[in-house]
């Protein structure tokens, strides 16, 4: 419950407790995975299952790792293990040693200068205080809606700073190293240091694809421990797998009504956002301006949405996350309800296609 003090740029080991919370979590799941039958788990649980417990040295290396501890990213054990023993994609291969982080890390350090100068520039013309300021009451609807925007957009550049000192950080130990490129001559990806896609989350076509660049390792994190496991075998995920997943996030960050408000509140917004995936998904490949005007409405829907639901993660209080709400009518809110429920009354219909496969 320190979300006040972090507002006012007060920094304790909160943050670093919650990266730690995940990584013991994970363990513990992929220990446990490692004495189940192989046959009976998925993908992503038969590659960071652990077959052995790690050791005292292993575990606590692996909880207290420097670069990682503060900010994330998170990830798995086995990655880990096989990292500091040289196995696995670190293990000295036919195409070369291991890559050089140099290049990498300075390309971080430049996008974090750049984004912490943003942050400096944004944030004095758009305080959170504002949200309950009586002048801003007085504002016209698309003002405070542009104003609501401005504020997320401003508040984001400082997650986006953290984070790429973070990504610096993994690159240059080489934790951060994921692989080659299949391209000639390969090059080295470093997507495990990744922890936002900058561009991809400003300009997202939809909001499903916002887990998916957004301090996506606890994206991913949430996806395999939380919502892939409550989806039984053989069905598929629906909206209380979402909500879930959702509400442990909004927990895990902290029992601020603002950040309960805003998880749920992005549950509904992706949900909706898949109603218009699905309608566009519909429309016939001749129709592409009616295809192509679904798209820019899931675009611009994805930034209402997005903005409008954020001052919640923002300003923590009820009374504040409210009258933010409040003052643009609830249209964030409401929107993503309408479509949900018209996502009942008109399903999507997808063109079928008479295709067979040849054995």
């Amino acid at each position: 419950m320190s979300g006040d003090a972090w507002k006012q740029g007060g920094i304790d080991a909160t943050g670093a407790l919650m990266v730690l919370t995940l990584k013991v979590i994970s363990c513990a799941m992929n220990y446990n995975d490692g004495l189940l039958k192989e046959e009976d788990l998925r993908e992503a649980q038969k590659k960071n299952r652990l077959i052995k417990l790690p050791s005292l040295i292993e575990y606590f290396g692996y909880c207290l790792c420097c670069g990682s501890h503060f900010a994330g990213p998170v990830y798995e054990m086995k990655d880990y293990l096989d990292w500091t023993e040289g196995k696995g994609i670190w293990a000295h291969s036919d195409k070369g040693p291991s890559p050089s982080p140099y290049v990498a890390t300075l390309r971080a350090l430049v996008q974090a200068a750049f984004c912490m100068a943003m942050f400096l520039y944004l944030s004095p013309s758009h305080p959170l205080s504002w949200f309950i300021d009586p002048a801003y009451q007085e504002w016209g609807f698309w003002r405070k809606l542009s104003y609501q925007y401005m504020s997320g957009f401003t508040m984001r550049w400082k997650y986006y700073f953290i984070w790429s000192i973070s990504e610096a950080a993994m690159i240059i130990s080489g934790l951060g190293f994921s692989g080659w490129t299949e391209s000639s001559p390969p090059k080295p990806k470093w997507d495990r240091a990744k922890v936002v896609d900058i561009l991809g989350f400003e300009l997202a076509k939809s909001s499903v694809l916002l887990p998916l660049v957004w301090n996506i390792q606890v994206s991913t994190w949430l996806r395999h421990y939380v919502y892939e496991r409550l989806v039984k075998k053989g069905k598929k995920p629906g909206f209380f797998q979402l909500l879930a997943t959702q509400t442990v996030s909004a927990v895990w960050h902290g029992l601020y009504p603002g950040y309960i408000i805003f998880f749920v509140q992005s549950a509904l917004m992706i949900a909706g956002s898949r109603v218009i995936y699905q309608w566009e998904k519909a429309i016939p490949t001749n129709m592409a301006l009616v295809k192509k005007a679904f798209a820019v409405m899931n675009f611009a829907y994805t930034l209402l949405v997005l903005n409008y639901s954020c001052v919640g993660f923002m300003v923590l209080s009820k009374h504040e996350t409210l009258a933010s709400y409040g003052s643009v009518y609830y249209i964030g809110t409401i929107i993503p309800i309408a479509l949900i429920i018209l996502g009942y009354i008109i399903p999507a219909k997808p063109a079928r296609f008479k295709a067979r496969k040849e054995q």
